[in-house]
């Protein structure tokens, strides 16, 4: 398996407003990477002589207008449809810096449209869009969606992405995933299968508590839950989420009502003793005393970024057995790269009107098979290098999509 990124260590900013000086800019090699943009379109076919032209455009293109005129799918196979993404966001939660609004959320999406094209030989366009009214977003999206194979969308706010995925998916029969959640789910449900076997247990076997109920948290669960895991419950800034709490906004509610069954209430760090899992999706921090509170062989997954919730050191000392985070400069990184190149990769393969529960976890289980006999304290999810990931996620997407009866091929 391909060892684990090294990252150059590179410094913060100041504040979420600081903006560093010109010079400061050019001796910086993260600006000099990012000086012009970090992907380009590039033509397929030739433009060299009066006949390349009439066949690349006018008057040759006017019959395959009037072909897809007359039979609309004819676009999958005469435009770049098939094996384009429109990457979309709006702004409002960008990484771990906010509601930075659409122009300073395009390097991002950029950096999307790139690993898209590097890890799954998907085409990807980054698009900003400036309103953050929901009717008007989800209209603006599906407005746009005729020139895509899929719609990923990328760093919307909660709870308002929820809602935007549904009403969108709702709308169009073409694969929309907001990555935020999915991605991070099934990243982390195969990380975490593969750490349960390790330690000899199953799924079955293990009580879950999750730190964050945002869009991560909420799909990361309900998608570990799915799977069958024994027990889980989620906590917010606020403690445990369970049905008799009076604050809770709509996805939380819901959730609440398949979730905790053991009826947990109190705080996070109370709900940790005993625990055989803790999973990190917020901004907090869990003191050493909580992981050390955990049944023997913990499995910590703290993926803040870029500050874990407990440090990798901290929580092997404090006992844990296995822990992952959402950084390439320690071991198992749960990355959302190795599973939206594959997924989409699949489901535009054989033209999937969508991404279902099943294509989600065909693409776990698919994805924590990588490892194989490498598995490890240290390699319970595979290296986003390693070249066997994007295939092996797509293979088992695009089979499950057609026992699903979505793919279209």
């Amino acid at each position: 398996m391909t060892a684990q990124l090294e990252a150059p260590v590179l410094s913060e900013p100041a504040s979420p407003s600081a903006s560093p000086s010109a010079a400061a800019r050019d001796a910086d090699p993260v600006f000099a990477l990012h000086r012009g943009g970090k992907v380009e379109v590039v033509s397929t076919v030739p433009v060299d002589t009066r006949e390349d032209l009439s066949l690349a455009y006018t008057p040759g293109v006017a019959r395959v207008c009037t072909a897809i005129e007359q039979e609309p799918d004819l676009a999958y196979d005469y435009t770049w449809k098939s094996s384009t993404v429109a990457v979309v966001t709006d702004g409002t939660a960008v990484l771990g810096l906010g509601d930075i609004g659409p122009a300073a959320a395009l390097p991002v999406m950029e950096g999307k449209a790139l690993l898209f094209k590097q890890f799954g030989g998907v085409n990807a366009v980054p698009i900003c869009l400036d309103v953050t009214d929901l009717d008007e977003l989800v209209e603006t999206i599906v407005r746009l969606a005729p020139a895509f194979g899929g719609i990923n969308l990328e760093d919307i706010s909660a709870p308002r992405c929820f809602e935007v995925e549904r009403r969108v998916q709702d709308r169009l029969d073409i694969p929309v995933f907001h990555d935020d959640q999915h991605g991070t789910a099934i990243v982390c449900l195969a990380a975490l299968r593969n750490a349960a076997k390790l330690t000899g247990r199953s799924l079955g076997d293990l009580r879950v508590v999750v730190s964050g109920a945002g869009a991560a948290g909420i799909a990361v669960s309900k998608m570990i839950l799915e799977a069958g895991i024994g027990e889980l419950a989620i906590a917010d800034s606020k403690g445990i989420v369970h049905a008799a709490r009076d604050d809770l906004n709509d996805e939380k509610r819901l959730f609440a009502a398949i979730s905790n069954k053991d009826n947990r209430t109190g705080s996070f760090v109370e709900a940790l003793a005993g625990a055989d899992v803790l999973v990190g999706l917020s901004s907090g921090t869990v003191p050493v005393e909580a992981v050390e509170s955990m049944a023997p062989d913990g499995i910590v997954f703290a993926m803040a970024n870029p500050t874990p919730e407990v440090h990798p050191d901290v929580a092997h000392a404090a006992g844990a057995r296995v822990v992952a985070t959402g950084r390439s400069d320690f071991p198992n990184q749960i990355n959302n790269v190795l599973a939206f190149p594959g997924v989409f990769k699949g489901a535009m393969a054989v033209r999937a009107t969508r991404v279902t529960e099943g294509m989600k976890l065909a693409a776990s289980e698919a994805l924590a098979a990588v490892v194989g006999d490498e598995l490890s304290a240290e390699c319970v999810i595979p290296s986003v290098f390693d070249p066997r990931v994007a295939p092996a996620v797509a293979e088992a997407v695009a089979a499950a999509a057609r026992a699903e009866g979505v793919a279209r091929l």
